[in-house]
């Protein structure tokens, strides 16, 4: 089976720090992660890092540290994984699906300044599959109404937009570091911002309230875990060191397949002229003569993983029922994408030629 990713990490790579970590006892809390917190800091040049068990935790985080209570709303991508309206709905919050441009796949700006409300407490931009086209029109957007950007980043370490990059751009980010991704410590998530406003409510909160006042613990509020091991650090310190790299391997494959796909009427999701995109999943509108879901099943009978895009979010069974605001962009994305596979050593003639077969 050709499968859609494969980590770029060996055990090899981690043997010794593993080794290391194994003989002094020390599983979490110690010098790898935060060796982990200042590479991230310093590749996305963000000011503060903390670390978390997954984006979701990050973005629950994040609407908590902004004080989002129930009834406030969310503007939020309506293209992405359901865990960017999991959290809203969860702390209590509206999401307010905004629907996204049918090439970039983010959020339309259009769309966000006109379901702005007296109630409207942030925005989450989604940079969708990785993909951060367009969040500094979005931040503007933001600022002219004051109100703060969190960027969903779970896709998007490594790429950037105008020499800025993610995790450096809106007021709170939030990567995600799961095996789909391409930088990946099995599970795990990290926040970053620069406004050291937020330093003590994670400082705290990510410490299960506690403060050490006068050399001893004092638990001033309650709090939450979400630490990441000392194990999960080492390959993602490991990963982050050769980023750009990965980066630029993936944008080549992408070209490959783009060359041996378009002619056949595949349109690959386009990214804006001043944006280094780190091609997280290698996503292609098929041609309206195609149904999706058959090439699928198709490629994998021939022992080819592929999936699709993302996630319509306001079409799902849940919101669509709650909230009956289903977006048509998102809506066409969802059931007209396809992700191929995408790594150093994928064949990409071979399941270019099984595409054209099934075409």
């Amino acid at each position: 089976m050709i499968k859609l990713i494969k980590p770029y990490i060996s055990f090899e790579e981690v043997q010794n720090e593993f080794k290391q970590i194994f003989d002094s006892g020390w599983f979490t809390k110690g010098k790898f992660v935060e060796e982990f917190r200042n590479e991230i800091k310093y590749y996305t040049r963000a000011e503060y890092c903390y670390l978390t068990t997954s984006a979701t935790t990050a973005l629950t985080m994040a609407l908590k540290a902004i004080d989002v209570k129930a009834g406030d709303e969310i503007i939020l991508s309506d293209f992405s994984f359901p865990a960017t309206s999991n959290v809203v709905e969860d702390i209590g919050a509206t999401p307010i699906f905004a629907d996204v441009d049918l090439n970039t796949f983010n959020m339309l700006p259009k769309q966000l300044e006109c379901k702005i409300t007296s109630k409207t407490k942030a925005v989450i931009f989604v940079d969708a599959l990785g993909n951060p086209s367009g969040i500094h029109e979005i931040k503007k957007i933001c600022e002219k109404y004051n109100l703060p950007l969190i960027e969903d980043g779970a896709c998007a370490i490594g790429s950037s937009e105008f020499g800025v990059r993610c995790g450096n751009i809106a007021d709170i980010t939030c990567f995600s570091f799961h095996p789909r991704k391409l930088l990946t410590t099995g599970e795990g998530g990290a926040i970053t911002f620069n406004d050291s406003k937020f330093v003590d409510f994670f400082e705290i909160k990510l410490n299960h309230g506690a403060k050490v006042v006068n050399g001893k613990f004092d638990f001033v509020d309650y709090g939450y875990n979400y630490r990441v091991p000392e194990l999960q650090c080492v390959m993602g310190i490991k990963q982050v060191k050769k980023l750009d790299k990965i980066v630029k391997s993936r944008n080549l494959i992408r070209e490959q397949y783009i060359q041996l796909l378009e002619p056949l009427g595949f349109q690959v999701q386009q990214i804006s002229r001043d944006v280094v995109y780190n091609v997280q999943s290698l996503v292609f509108k098929v041609p309206e003569n195609i149904n999706r879901d058959e090439l699928i099943k198709y490629l994998k009978q021939q022992n080819i993983e592929s999936t699709i895009g993302t996630y319509c979010l306001s079409r799902g069974t849940y919101y669509a029922k709650k909230y009956n605001d289903v977006q048509p962009n998102a809506k066409y994305l969802e059931e007209n994408t396809i992700t191929l596979p995408c790594y150093d050593e994928v064949d990409i003639k071979y399941i270019s030629e099984k595409i054209k077969e099934f075409v």
